[in-house]
């Protein structure tokens, strides 16, 4: 097994300002190969800041992962640190140099000459490609020849990023781990908590290694095996994961909720429309984020007002007087009025009280109810979330998404979350984030 380190840079990490999600995302990776992250150092843009976080990395593990620190501008300061630590001088690549002045071409802008400052890399280094952006990355082998480390540079815009580690940086470092055979599965996961899954799956017999991440809404559990027969020991895990967390697996891999719904109905040629209220639209934009989503998303409406309710999705005046827009009446009418509007097969609705303000006894902050109407029938359910306003948003929409994958599979929508006494009428549960 070898071992890394991972440096992120930029002051408006260390500031605050900015949330840094590329760690998690290379060291999640870094994992599945076997390889053991020792430290993950998050440093500002000052060069001796910057030498020290090397320093430093470069003596606790023999592959450091950078991010960050390669766009233009005068605080961009990780290849030129790079070149003075390791006494490379920096050479200017003709073909990016190229690259970056056809790309200002094509979008009808002027280059600043400061953008050149992308195509010089410390010598001996090999140029990482970047797809989506200006700033290549690179690799460079320092150290001894008895004691080599190895270090990788990518730019810290994470669309960027990503898609560089995966196809290009990462099929490297397997060269890096050795003949020992490793093999994983990843399962993706909704409606338990990460210590429910941990509880479910901790008595599985057999040499795995198990880790999970949560990424609300969802957590993903991994299992990791090594040594001779791994793919046949990972069946078997993956066996037995699917005999105990059942329906609470939506997918496997690199997968989102959205990706496997619009799967299953692609598959199915199935049609589906949305009716939303609390969540403004938002059950619909991740349905259209996934491409290929227009052969069964017909449409959306965000019907916010309670007069939009009434005009646009038919929803009884008297419903909406006697009940309340958030209501188990107005979620099915809402739901009914959207398959009947946007000629689909299937139509959910989402009605409730995001927050911060707005909640009353009966119905507190976090009070949700869906609806889902189909050729079979119609049901709607109340869940009781907690958490902020983007928070609840965010959750309603993922068990939207589910109870669409749910009625498909024809899974019962109770699976979902946690049921309280409080809510033990049947139709509400309490759904903990993540």
């Amino acid at each position: 097994m070898i071992d890394a380190a991972i440096i992120s840079t930029g002051d408006e990490l260390t500031t605050g300002r900015t949330t840094d999600t590329n760690a998690g995302f290379i060291a999640d990776r870094l994992l599945a190969l076997g390889v053991d992250v020792v430290a993950i150092l998050t440093v500002g843009d000052r060069t001796e800041r910057l030498r020290w976080a090397w320093t430093e990395a470069l003596r606790l593990a023999h592959l450091v992962i950078a991010t960050g620190g390669l766009g233009p501008t005068a605080d961009d300061l990780t290849t030129e640190t790079i070149a003075a630590l390791f006494d490379r001088p920096l050479v200017t690549d003709p073909e990016v140099a190229e690259r970056i002045r056809q790309l200002f071409k094509l979008f009808n802008r002027p280059m600043p000459e400061n953008n050149l400052k992308q195509a010089a890399f410390p010598q001996g280094a090999v140029i990482v490609p970047n797809p989506l952006g200006t700033a290549p990355g690179y690799r460079l082998q320092v150290g001894t020849d008895g004691d080599p480390r190895h270090i990788v540079v990518l730019p810290g815009v994470p669309r960027e990023m990503k898609p560089m580690l995966v196809d290009s940086v990462l099929p490297w470092v397997a060269t890096l781990t050795g003949d020992e055979p490793i093999a994983y599965r990843t399962f993706q996961t909704f409606g338990m908590s990460e210590s429910g899954l941990d509880e479910a799956i901790a008595t599985i017999p057999g040499e795995g290694r198990w880790s999970f991440r949560a990424n609300f809404p969802e957590v993903s559990v991994r299992v990791t095996v090594r040594g001779r027969d791994v793919e046949a020991r990972l069946d078997a895990f993956a066996r037995e994961v699917y005999a105990r967390l059942g329906p609470y697996i939506y997918g496997e891999g690199d997968t989102s909720m959205e990706a496997e719904v619009g799967r299953l109905l692609r598959d199915r040629g199935l049609t589906v429309a949305v009716a939303e209220s609390c969540t403004g639209g938002l059950v619909g934009h991740r349905l259209t984020n996934v491409p290929g989503s227009s052969a069964y998303f017909r449409g959306g409406i965000a019907a916010y007002a309670n007069d939009v309710k009434e005009q646009t999705l038919g929803v009884p005046r008297a419903l909406l007087e006697r009940h309340g827009a958030v209501s188990e009446e107005v979620a099915t009418a809402m739901a009914e009025g959207a398959r009947r509007a946007l000629g689909v097969d299937l139509a959910v609705a989402t009605t409730g009280v995001a927050g911060p303000d707005g909640g009353t006894p009966e119905k507190p902050v976090g009070t949700v109810y869906l609806g889902l109407a189909a050729s079979s029938g119609s049901v709607a359910r109340r869940y009781q979330l907690w958490g902020t306003r983007d928070w609840v948003k965010l959750l309603t929409s993922q068990i939207a998404l589910d109870w669409m994958r749910r009625h498909v599979l024809g899974l019962p929508l109770l699976e979902i979350g946690r049921r309280t006494p409080a809510a033990a009428s049947p139709g509400r549960e309490s759904v903990a984030p993540g």
